[in-house]
């Protein structure tokens, strides 16, 4: 399992580099480490960043199944903004009123080097915005719009 780097590390606010080989061995141990990572935490999506590797990679569970995004780029944000209560492995226990929007159009390479178009609406669509946002180095507290902070 990988450590989790929280807030105020240096790392998570640094915009990450393009992962030039998605399919070597590194990036494929990455991968599955940060799987386990996740998976241990009870969380929804990793971003590289929060484990220390400046890289363009994330990872989201969402029912039981596994997305990867390697150089993921937003083609396409629609709908409605929502607000709704967002947390984050990097704000251990905090949670924020985020607004997001709905609908989203995300262009990645997967975990086995093709090429894929996600098309995401509701809760899937926030976990890619918020896990996008990441490799960017944008966090939460960047978001934050109503003072509704809570501690769970």
């Amino acid at each position: 399992m990988l450590e989790l780097l929280t807030f105020p590390n240096d790392i998570l606010r640094k915009k990450s580099l393009p992962v030039m080989d998605p399919t070597n061995d590194r990036i494929k141990n990455l991968i599955t480490e940060m799987t386990d990572t996740l998976r241990a935490h009870k969380g929804v999506g990793l971003a590289a960043p929060q484990v220390g590797e400046n890289i363009q990679l994330c990872i989201i569970e969402i029912e039981d199944e596994l997305f990867v995004l390697i150089n993921p780029e937003i083609k396409k944000l629609s709908g409605e903004k929502i607000l709704s209560e967002e947390g984050c492995l990097s704000f251990p226990g905090k949670f924020l009123q985020i607004e997001r929007y709905e609908k989203i159009k995300v262009k990645a390479i997967d975990a086995n080097g093709k090429k894929q178009i996600i098309r995401a609406r509701g809760f899937f669509a926030r976990a890619l915005q918020h896990e996008i946002d990441h490799l960017e180095g944008t966090l939460l507290i960047d978001h934050k719009i109503a003072s509704n902070t809570t501690t769970k």
